[in-house]
C-alpha cells in the first residue's frame, strides 16, 4: 500500500496575499481557489515538478500563521534555484553547507546531495528551505 503525500496545510493571514506570493513570487501553480462560502476558502498550489501541493485559506488551518517551519524544497541546482526566486522578488539567503565545524558559506565543495542550503519564508513567515539533490544527475 502507498501513502503519498499530497497536501500540506500552511497557516496564512491573509490568502490572497499568500496566493500572490505563492503564484506570481515563488512561481507555484495555481490547482485551486474555491470558495463556497465566506466561512470556507481554499487555495491549492503546487511547486513545479512536485507531487505535493500547499493548500491554504479561510476554516481550513486553525494553527497560527507563519507557524510551518522548514518546508523542504528539493532541487537539482540550490544556486539556479536561489537566484530564480530572487529574480522573481523573494528574499531568499545565501547558500550554506554543513562541515565538520558547522555551517559553512558556499556550496558543499562536493556538490553531495542533501548539503546544501538556502531558505526564504512567505508573507507570514512560513519558511522554507531549498535543498540540494542530484545535482550530478542532470
Amino acid at each position: 500500500m502507498n501513502y503519498e503525500l499530497q497536501l500540506v496545510l500552511i497557516p496564512v493571514s491573509d490568502v490572497d496575499r499568500a496566493k500572490h506570493f505563492y503564484t506570481e513570487k515563488a512561481g507555484f501553480a495555481l490547482n485551486a481557489d474555491h470558495q463556497p462560502s465566506d466561512d470556507f476558502r481554499v487555495v491549492q498550489c503546487t511547486p513545479p515538478g512536485s507531487a505535493c501541493s500547499i493548500g491554504f485559506g479561510i476554516g481550513i488551518n486553525d494553527s497560527t500563521p507563519g507557524s510551518a517551519r522548514g518546508l523542504h524544497l528539493v532541487v537539482q541546482d540550490v544556486e539556479k534555484a536561489r537566484e530564480t526566486l530572487r529574480e522573481r522578488g523573494v528574499d531568499v539567503s545565501s547558500v550554506r553547507h554543513m562541515s565538520q565545524t558547522g555551517w559553512q558559506p558556499g556550496i558543499h565543495p562536493g556538490r553531495e546531495d542533501y548539503a546544501s542550503f538556502a531558505d526564504f519564508a512567505d508573507p507570514d513567515g512560513n519558511t522554507w528551505v531549498l535543498q540540494e539533490v542530484g545535482h550530478g544527475s542532470g
